[in-house]
């Protein structure tokens, strides 16, 4: 079981303003269930939960969540943010089988640096800054590397071509881009292509 815990209290208020006071005050209504666990509507403190998430696993951190005395292994479901201010205003945390499989998220990192595509103003085109991956809760890679020093112009990483960390399987179509250098076309100079004038 994960050394990251985080302690959550339960027995909070429902509505819409019993949550405005709570988070006014430093807590973010939460709730927890999955794994056979009935929902059980639960507080976290919010600079607890930003210290439990600031690992380099960020949102895919497996946590001891602490609920009135019994530690359910849980990871974050779903983060829901304040529309203007993007603070934190409610999250879902799913209990989760520790030799069960899981779907997530994981960031994609670009490494290296293509010669040949700088050789001709080439400009990198990822498709993306995440894959979606099923593996085991413990096996949940922190992010997932590319190396583009060796691809040229012309040339596309595909998801297939990923190497992914024993136990862990990509998901979608192998064939789906992840990363290309395309070409930087310089800007027409002004007036190229105008008829003369008479």
């Amino acid at each position: 079981m994960s050394n990251t815990k985080l302690v959550a209290t339960t027995g909070r208020p429902t509505g819409s303003a019993a949550s405005r006071r709570l988070r006014a005050e430093g807590h973010i209504p939460a709730v927890l269930y999955g794994n056979g666990v009935s929902p059980i509507s639960l507080t976290v403190v919010r600079r607890e939960l930003r210290v439990a998430l600031s690992g380099p696993s960020g949102s895919n951190t497996v946590l001891s969540l602490e609920v009135d005395g019994t530690s359910y292994p849980a990871m974050v479901k779903e983060i829901q943010r304040h529309p203007v201010k993007r603070t934190v205003s409610h999250i879902d945390f799913v209990a989760v089988n520790m030799n069960a499989e899981v779907t997530v998220s994981v960031p994609v990192v670009l490494t290296g640096e293509s010669e040949a595509a700088k050789a001709v103003d080439g400009l990198v085109d990822a498709a993306g800054d995440t894959i979606e991956v099923t593996c085991t809760p413990g096996n949940v890679p922190n992010e997932i590397s590319v190396d583009i020093s060796s691809l040229a112009p012309g040339q596309v990483i595909r998801l297939g071509d990923l190497k992914m960390p024993k136990g862990v399987t990509a998901l979608g179509d192998p064939d789906t881009a992840i990363v290309s250098i395309i070409h930087n076309a310089p800007a027409a100079a002004e007036g190229e292509g105008e008829a003369p004038a008479e």
